[in-house]
């Protein structure tokens, strides 16, 4: 049998998507959603430094940004960034600072947070175990990770060509948020994304996990 070949989808993908991301309506109330459910979670308060992980075009971190202190928007899209860093001057904000990173490949932040959030990205990261150790890592102790993803699919919502995760199970992910040192683990559905498929309308549900850091 001759297996389908897959593809990545890498920093220049995204590049390509940049300057019409903040046009669908979609996207921009999904950040909100998110939002919503990140201050359900965690009791924000503006002394908190935040890292925003695969930040795309800030938007789940514009919602927030009244609510933490220092933002550490990071992301590997060059195209991506641009946009974010536009938006940041013409709104006048003083707290977000975007950078060009990718945790698993570029020396990592000196910096410690007290909140790592990140949204519909870790689905694309080849190696689960290795980013959550790095979170773990750059978290102060009894620091905050909230992870918003997809659940559980069938590999039918990027699509079988394109190599990602299927989203996740929730006792899986928690096995290994668990092992990666955290606890006070928490699930919750935040909302569903809609997608035309052959057969018909498809719903895929997006989770929000929230942890904490345990331990020294």
């Amino acid at each position: 049998m001759t297996q389908t070949p897959t593809i990545r989808l890498d920093a220049a993908h995204f590049d390509s998507k940049a300057r019409q991301w903040d046009e669908n309506p979609l996207f921009q109330e999904r950040g909100r959603k998110m939002a919503d459910a990140i201050r359900q979670a965690v009791p924000l308060h503006p002394g908190m430094h935040a890292l925003d992980y695969g930040c795309g075009t800030g938007l789940l971190s514009f919602p927030l940004k009244d609510e933490l202190g220092a933002i550490l928007l990071a992301d590997s899209s060059r195209g991506m960034l641009d946009v974010l860093a536009e938006k940041i001057v013409a709104q006048h904000v003083d707290n977000m600072v975007p950078v060009q990173l990718d945790l698993l490949a570029d020396p990592l932040p000196t910096r410690r947070f007290d909140l790592i959030y990140t949204a519909m990205t870790l689905h694309h990261i080849p190696d689960t175990d290795a980013i959550l150790r790095i979170f773990h890592q750059l978290l102060n102790p009894g620091g905050y990770l909230c992870i918003a993803d997809l659940e559980q699919e069938d590999g039918s919502f990027h699509g079988p060509e394109i190599d990602v995760h299927h989203g996740f199970d929730h006792a899986e992910l928690d096995r290994r948020t668990t092992a990666a040192g955290f606890g006070d683990i928490r699930f919750q559905t935040v909302f569903s994304i809609e997608k035309q498929q052959a057969p018909g309308t498809r719903n895929y549900p997006v989770f929000l996990m929230s942890a904490r850091r345990t331990g020294e």
